[in-house]
């Protein structure tokens, strides 16, 4: 398990622009992880900010890798992580959204993302965006041609204090037209971890600032929800590992109880 204190230092490059553990998993459940990586390629330097800034929550979700990892091995499920850091481009991001490529992340300018030109938009998009929806699209006509269940779930961790405004929520399940999916799931998360977990929590879901719950869900009529785990809890592997056994058991209740076709009430 990488530490999930530090950056994330795996050679990228052997992986690609996208990774997809457990292919042939035999869930129901298609597991996304589009924040996994603090990884800035070579190219790009430091995108010119200090170590300490890198390592914040405005490059990567900290603790997401590890637990959705060890949730997709609980449960037998595929999953598809990003591999770089949402500061060179967000994968859960439109991409015409102003956050897309952030100029700006919380309150820290990013230098190496100001007055971009089109032709490096355009490459990242390319080289990471593209590829990494390209997958999760591929794997989801597969798993529809083979009339296969799906439940599609997002692994997200979110800061505890965010502009000075503190957060006590343990966990939120954020969704758009999957309502009773959502619901369902946050009922479940309470019932297994005796934490409170909040409804679209600590975000929305929102077409101009979301991507994989609007396209891959509810764009495909696909029950789908976004989890959030505050990033103090799962900031070490004791805590990786408990979360992971959490989502896994109230998953696991979820995938029994729903029966939904579809997303919308």
């Amino acid at each position: 398990m990488n530490n999930t204190n530090g950056p994330d230092t795996s050679a990228q490059s052997e992986i690609g622009a996208v990774q997809v553990i457990n292919a042939q998993g035999r869930s129901p459940y298609v597991i996304l992880c589009e924040h996994a990586s603090s990884h800035i390629p070579p190219a790009y330097g430091d995108l010119g900010l200090p170590e300490a800034e890198r390592l914040r929550h405005i490059a990567w979700d900290i603790g997401a890798r590890d637990m959705a990892i060890a949730l997709a091995r609980r449960l037998d499920a595929v999953l598809v992580l990003g591999t770089v850091s949402r500061l060179v481009i967000d994968l859960n991001r439109p991409l015409h959204s102003s956050s897309s490529i952030p100029e700006i992340s919380e309150t820290t300018v990013i230098p190496g993302n100001t007055d971009l030109s089109l032709k490096e938009r355009t490459k990242r998009h390319e080289h990471w965006f593209h590829p990494f929806h390209e997958t999760v699209t591929a794997i989801l006509d597969e798993r529809a041609a083979r009339k296969k269940r799906t439940l599609l779930l997002g692994i997200h961790t979110f800061t505890p204090v965010f502009k000075g405004e503190r957060r006590p929520w343990a966990a939120g399940i954020l969704f758009g037209h999957a309502r009773s999916y959502g619901r369902l799931f946050i009922e479940a998360l309470h019932k297994a971890s005796h934490f409170p977990v909040a409804e679209n929590f600590p975000y929305q879901i929102e077409l101009d600032e979301d991507y994989a719950v609007p396209v891959h869900g509810d764009g495909r009529n696909l029950p789908a929800c976004l989890v959030e785990i505050r990033q103090d809890l799962v900031a070490d592997e004791t805590g990786v590992t408990r979360w992971a056994s959490f989502l896994a058991t109230a998953a696991r209740e979820v995938e029994q109880t729903f029966d939904g076709q579809g997303p919308v009430d």
